[in-house]
């Protein structure tokens, strides 16, 4: 098993981690080992672009636009 010193570490954020731990009952080494365990444990999400944008702009989240209906194409210009 593998040993890391924090350095510098602010005197609230040592209080604020030893209640936790005393909440926890558990000692403030290993509160510190379950914190970073849960913190890189877990897997990024990944989602594609059209499942991010359906999430935020989509008919259930208020945004529901009207499509102009379509129109045939028109004759390209001519340069005579």
């Amino acid at each position: 098993m593998a040993s890391i010193t924090i350095r510098k570490l602010d005197d609230e954020v040592k209080s604020r981690l030893r209640m936790r731990a005393a909440g926890n009952g558990r000692s403030m080494e290993e509160e510190a080992r379950v914190i970073l365990r849960e913190a890189v444990g877990r897997e990024p999400k990944t989602q594609n672009l059209v499942t991010v944008i359906r999430s935020r702009f989509g008919p259930e989240n208020g945004v529901d636009l009207e499509l102009p209906p379509r129109e045939p194409i028109r004759e390209p210009p001519r340069f005579d």
